[in-house]
């Protein structure tokens, strides 16, 4: 049997160092890195594999067969954890509740069920897609996909998750969401929101004000769409400059930069198993670099980062 690997959170620098989720149901190490798995296919459960044997210890996931495999998710995992790469206890596992209108015909629920059974049944059947041996299974964070059009509705959702904490579900997020919702569903939820997982990209001024938000109230921010949807950036002058400082590759002089924005994880679905490992050892050598002798350089290329999106 293979011997469980240290996750990035061990490592020496703060940049790479896990984040602490603090929510009023549970205490709760989050990765900087997630392994997003959505549209792996038939690929999900190696891949998903292949991510926790080359380091990783988050993985995001959800019930939604239009776009995830969250069985394969669960069958990579377990065979992660039965082979020894890592624990269960180790892991970070978060899974979606998604709402009708982001369901193809192949639901985890029945449609003609109230909302709160819906809930319950998409939860039970992520439940059984992530038994691990004997053990009790539970989920790191449920995150509500999307918010309903009736905000009603998406507090009914979120009071029935509410139920589950802090044993079957340590934590709860939202997805999708405008901070006037984000900011309701604070108020009047008795768990409060732990994570936020929105788009980082141009088209929502980069989530600057919902990120304040995050950060003034414990709430950590999971980034999507990070890579893909901003080629410009990642090519702007103070990537290129970590890059060739640190001497990293320039997408993870990227991912160094905007996790230096604090409060903040970052999905990562890359398919490339060079890159698994790679990206999670290039933002600890960035870490490292930036705590010596790169003080000053990372310092600057920091703030330029931030000028270029309009983060004060």
């Amino acid at each position: 049997m293979a011997v469980a690997q240290s996750s990035i959170g061990t490592q020496a620098s703060a940049l790479a160092r896990d984040l602490t989720l603090r929510s009023s149901s549970a205490v709760t190490q989050i990765p900087k890195f997630v392994y997003g798995t959505a549209w792996k296919k038939d690929r999900t459960a190696d891949l998903v594999y292949k991510a926790i044997k080359n380091g990783f210890r988050g993985i995001d996931t959800a019930a939604q067969p239009k776009h995830y495999d969250e069985a394969s998710v669960g069958r990579g995992v377990a065979r992660a954890v039965t082979e020894g790469l890592a624990r269960r206890q180790d892991l970070f596992i978060q899974t979606k509740f998604t709402p009708p209108n982001g369901q193809s015909e192949i639901k985890p629920y029945s449609t003609d069920s109230p909302i709160q059974e819906q809930v319950r049944q998409s939860l039970q059947s992520s439940l059984e897609n992530f038994k691990v041996d004997d053990q009790t299974p539970y989920l790191d964070s449920v995150v509500i996909h999307s918010p309903y059009a009736d905000f009603g509705d998406t507090l009914a959702v979120w009071k029935t998750l509410e139920e589950y904490t802090p044993d079957t579900i340590r934590n709860l997020g939202i997805s999708n969401t405008d901070l006037d919702t984000l900011k309701m569903l604070h108020e009047q939820a008795q768990v409060k929101p732990a994570v936020v997982q929105n788009r980082f990209y141009n088209g929502t001024a980069y989530e600057v004000e919902l990120r304040e938000f995050c950060n003034s109230h414990g709430i950590i921010f999971q980034s999507f769409w990070t890579l893909s949807a901003n080629p410009k950036l990642a090519k702007s002058p103070p990537v290129l400059d970590v890059a060739q400082l640190a001497g990293v590759d320039r997408e993870v002089a990227y991912y160094a930069l905007v996790l230096g924005l604090e409060g903040l994880i970052i999905l990562n679905g890359t398919t490339n198993e060079s890159h698994m490992g790679g990206d999670l050892a290039g933002i600890d050598k960035v870490g490292t670099w930036a705590e010596n002798d790169g003080a000053d350089d990372w310092a600057a290329a920091l703030e330029s980062f931030k000028v270029l999106i309009g983060q004060k």
